[in-house]
């Protein structure tokens, strides 16, 4: 289910920490445990009051996976993850507020953890598996289940591939209850609680369009003890291109969980995203650089990024890409790939003269290679002759790629 990174990159989501998107799970009726979330060890010490039972569970909130089995870079201090006595929650809360949370998923340089939630200790019969998706093959979306959960959904298929039950709504008409019984009948729910958990997940597809959800998966959806079902951990994705009318989710936005470099390039309209090669990549338009980045790969290259410099590239944004290409260690050559179609080639390459020099010029910049082809591509070319800027020049695209493969490797 899981696409491969170089196929993954242009898929740009907002992705909310867990006690917001239990907080907007609320407002449509889904069930969850009580929980709050803290900012502070005196706040935490205070909310925890408003929590039921005499344990809770503490979570440290980061933008990643693996919480429960990471540790903290500052103090060691083991899980993410903790239910402990209410008397407990000042310490555990100071060993995780204002430090960085190391798991699978972050690297070893963490994620800040600045937020721990609060969350009442239920009694879990059973945990199962739901999530909704958009899906090509479908052409709309998907309800996905298993009777097994809190582990993760592609184990659970490499498993057993029978045990994944999916279930397509229509975009137009939406789920029906029918639908969402059975699957919840298939899940393993009986009784009282199928119906539960049926409307459970109907209100859970209401989040989903209603928000512009890419993807909700919920794991556990837990079957209590006492009868309950209730979303006990989950993973939300919004669209970033229905930000204009999802203002209050987005604003929520928390920046200090995203590559910083990222973050500032997002200002100058630059659609950028770090990898761990060495040919760094300064493309136009998004289906192009996903080419450049296969075609590197292809001829034995390996991109330091994704870059794409969108159609209107001006001097501020084309200075802005070389600085921050220029900002990672890892390259070694640079590759500039324009396609002049609506953009003109002459436009685009007065841009690229004065970026290069903005950033030093050529006793800054790294070995450089420049393919430039389309609208006034001959006039683009001579811009960059005159100019004085050193590059390889050539309006082939595989010239350009094997060369820039070529020079990343000295």
């Amino acid at each position: 289910m899981v696409p491969p990174a170089a196929t993954a990159v242009q898929r740009r989501f907002l992705n909310l920490h867990e006690y917001q998107a239990q907080i907007i799970f609320q407002k449509f009726g889904v069930g969850v445990p009580k929980n709050l979330p803290a900012f502070s060890v005196t706040e935490a010490v205070e909310k925890a009051k408003e929590i039921p039972g005499d344990d809770i569970v503490v979570k440290a909130q980061v933008l990643a996976g693996g919480r429960g089995l990471g540790h903290f870079k500052e103090n060691s201090f083991q899980g993410g993850v903790h239910i402990v006595p209410k008397s407990k929650v000042a310490e555990i809360a100071e060993k995780m507020l204002g430090k960085t949370l190391i798991t699978k998923q972050t690297g070893e340089e963490g994620k800040p953890n600045n937020t721990v939630l609060l969350a009442e200790k239920v009694s879990i019969k059973d945990e199962k598996y739901f999530a909704i998706l958009m899906d090509r093959a479908s052409g709309g979306p998907l309800m996905i289940g298993s009777k097994t959960g809190g582990t993760s959904i592609e184990d659970i298929a490499a498993a057993d591939p029978t045990a994944i039950i999916r279930t397509p709504v229509d975009i137009i008409e939406g789920i029906k209850m029918a639908d969402a019984e059975k699957m919840a009948t298939e899940m393993g729910f009986a009784g009282a609680q199928a119906k539960e958990a049926a409307t459970l997940m109907a209100n859970l597809y209401k989040v989903f369009i209603e928000c512009d959800c890419t993807m909700l998966e919920i794991n556990p959806l837990a079957s209590l003890t006492d009868g309950r079902v209730l979303v006990c951990d989950s993973k939300v994705n919004f669209d970033d291109n229905a930000s204009y009318r999802q203002k209050e989710i987005h604003d929520q936005r928390d920046t200090s969980q995203e590559n910083p470099i990222e973050v500032e390039a997002k200002k100058y309209d630059l659609n950028y995203i770090k990898l761990d090669g060495n040919v760094a990549c300064m493309v136009n338009g998004a289906g192009l650089a996903m080419s450049t980045m296969d075609l590197l790969s292809i001829l034995g290259g390996s991109p330091a990024n994704f870059l794409d410099v969108g159609g209107a590239s001006t001097v501020e944004t084309m200075t802005m890409a070389f600085k921050i290409i220029m900002g990672d260690p890892n390259v070694k050559s640079i590759f500039v790939n324009i396609f002049g179609g609506i953009a003109r080639c002459d436009h685009i390459a007065e841009a690229v003269v004065a970026g290069v020099k903005a950033v030093g010029g050529n006793a800054a910049i790294k070995p450089l290679v420049i393919r430039l082809e389309g609208t006034n591509v001959e006039a683009g070319m001579q811009i960059i002759k005159e100019s004085g800027v050193e590059a390889f020049l050539t309006n082939d695209f595989t010239t350009g790629a094997k060369k820039a493969v070529e020079l990343a490797s000295k």
